[in-house]
């Protein structure tokens, strides 16, 4: 299993930070050409459009900010 494989299936916790603020990671973009990046939920939505264009794939958990009551 390499370690990209990896990556994309470990779930995000409160380690993973934001590239761009630091913020908790909700989203993460594995690049096509190789690589990753964190982003919270806010700009994880700011830059959804660009990411679709250079994403192999896009795990999302930002859902998890939403409170079930």
């Amino acid at each position: 299993m390499t370690e990209q494989v990896i990556l994309e299936s470990t779930p995000l916790n409160a380690l993973d930070r934001c590239d761009r603020c630091g913020a908790q990671a909700y989203v993460r973009a594995t690049l096509l050409t190789g690589g990753e990046l964190l982003f919270c939920a806010h700009h994880g939505k700011e830059y959804a459009e660009k990411l679709k264009t250079v994403s192999a794939k896009i795990h999302d958990e930002s859902a998890k900010l939403v409170d079930a009551k």
